[in-house]
C-alpha cells in the first residue's frame, strides 16, 4: 500500500469518526446544551467529594468548599427542561414531560439532599457526611433511573 493511499485512509477514517459524534443543539437558546453543561458543572463539585470519601482522604475544609459549590450550581439545569426541549442531543427520557410532578418531586429530593449534605459538612463528622453524600448520590440515581436514557 502506498504512503499517499495510507494517509488518505487515515484522513477518511478520522473524518468518519468525527461525523459520528453527538448531534449539536442548534435550537434557539440551546436549552439541551445548557442543561447538559449545568449537570456537568454539578458533577465537577460532586465527584471530587466522592473520590475523597472512597479514598479515605476526607478533608473537611475542601469538602465544605465543594458542597457550597454544589449548592450554588444545583439549580442550573432545571429551567432548561422546557416543553419543547425533548430532542437530540438530549439524554432525558420522554417521562420528564409525561410525568412532570414526579420529575419535580425528584428535583426537590435532590435539592433537599444537598441541603442536608451541606449541614452534615458543617458538623465535620465524617460518618454524617458520608451518609448525606450517599443520600445525594441516591437522589441522582433515582431520577436517572426514570428520567435519563441509559
Amino acid at each position: 500500500m502506498s504512503k499517499p493511499f495510507r494517509i488518505g485512509l487515515v484522513v477518511l477514517a478520522a473524518t468518519l469518526l468525527a461525523a459520528c459524534g453527538e448531534p449539536e443543539d442548534t435550537r434557539p437558546g440551546q436549552p439541551v446544551k445548557h442543561r447538559q453543561q449545568a449537570f456537568k458543572e454539578i458533577i465537577k463539585s460532586f465527584e471530587p467529594m466522592g473520590v475523597m470519601l472512597r479514598k479515605g482522604s476526607f478533608d473537611a475544609e475542601r469538602f465544605d468548599k465543594l458542597s457550597a459549590e454544589l449548592v450554588a450550581k444545583r439549580d442550573g439545569p432545571w429551567s432548561y427542561f422546557g416543553p419543547d426541549t425533548n430532542y437530540p442531543p438530549t439524554k432525558a427520557t420522554a417521562e420528564v414531560w409525561k410525568q412532570p410532578e414526579e420529575f419535580e418531586k425528584d428535583k426537590q429530593a435532590f435539592i433537599a439532599a444537598t441541603d442536608k449534605l451541606q449541614e452534615a459538612v458543617k458538623s465535620r463528622d465524617k460518618a454524617a457526611v458520608e451518609k448525606a453524600y450517599d443520600a445525594v448520590h441516591d437522589s441522582c440515581k433515582t431520577c436517572h433511573k426514570q428520567f435519563k436514557e441509559r
